[in-house]
């Protein structure tokens, strides 16, 4: 059970549990409000009420599990857990994959994997995506087990405080092997484009910061690291270099299906602080085998 809890300062002397809630720990008014519906809010090991006066040294706690239920079938399916904590869960996602059940996927999902995986382990959580990935990208995703995690790690996100690393192999050779990419994303009307997205300076701002890797007779490996996170960033941006990603079937050449049947992009790195503890986490994931088999193909 994960639970999160602090002793009252000096400077909340006096204030009521709500405010000491809102303004000290940081929790939104949705959160307390179904904490305090369900009983989850103590002091001192007691229930209260929000207008509960609290003082110097009173211990709060909130216990951060809630009695909840998600319309998505649970599927045994192989996980590649890279790390895991009372809090959140981050998995190594293969390519293929569908992240979440939509009409055209209900199974097979990442999502129906992870629900059997918190049922077979005895945990009371529903999937919370903290971040996504399109089907055909592998890589790092973070699912939050409580509402209070997802909060969070959300606003981390806004706040651009969460870094967000991939490794893409591309065509031809960078002129520039370190740069960063500040080129405005935006998605055309007309159903030619689909969900095409273009440079256009009637787009969002969007920025990219790019390092090679390794360099190949025909091909780059290439650290791209995110500043914002609009969909389709890293392939457009690519392809606005004159460097489209290897498999890109949207964005890139037409022939790379022999070389690899999916975009080469992995998101292989995630940097940021533990929701609860505010210690710094640095995850990785390895290239994955199709990305590595390309690598060959091109030259290593």
């Amino acid at each position: 059970m994960s639970t999160l809890e602090k002793k009252v300062s000096k400077e909340y002397e006096g204030a009521t549990i709500r405010e000491f809630l809102k303004e000290d720990l940081g929790l939104s008014s949705r959160l307390i409000r179904r904490s305090a519906i369900e009983k989850r809010i103590l002091v001192n090991k007691k229930e209260v009420r929000m207008r509960y006066i609290v003082h110097t040294g009173d211990l709060v706690q909130i216990n951060l599990q809630s009695d909840e239920s998600q319309n998505i079938t649970p599927e045994k399916m192989d996980l590649d857990i890279v790390y895991e904590d009372e809090d959140i869960l981050v998995i190594n996602k293969k390519p293929y994959m569908v992240v979440h059940p939509t009409k055209t996927y209900q199974s097979g999902t990442l999502a129906n994997g992870v629900l059997f995986y918190f049922k077979e382990t005895n945990q009371n959580c529903i999937v919370r995506l903290v971040s996504r990935l399109d089907m055909n990208t592998s890589g790092l995703i973070i699912i939050a087990k409580n509402q209070f995690a997802h909060m969070a790690l959300s606003k981390e996100m806004e706040e651009n405080n969460l870094e967000k690393r991939y490794l893409a192999i591309v065509h031809g050779n960078l002129k520039e092997k370190e740069g960063t990419i500040d080129a405005p994303i935006y998605r055309p009307d007309g159903e030619e484009f689909g969900t095409m997205r273009i440079v256009d300076e009637r787009g969002q701002r969007s920025i990219t910061h790019y390092k090679v890797i390794e360099s190949f007779k025909d091909a780059d490996l290439v650290e791209c690291l995110l500043e914002t996170g609009r969909t389709h960033q890293i392939r457009v941006h690519m392809k606005h270099l004159g460097h489209p990603i290897y498999g890109d079937t949207l964005y890139g050449f037409e022939g790379d299906e022999e070389l690899i049947p999916r975009q080469a992009l992995h998101a292989y790195g995630l940097d940021f602080k533990s929701p609860k503890t505010k210690e710094t986490l640095s995850l990785r994931a390895k290239l994955p085998d199709d990305m590595e088999s390309l690598l060959k193909k091109v030259g290593r």
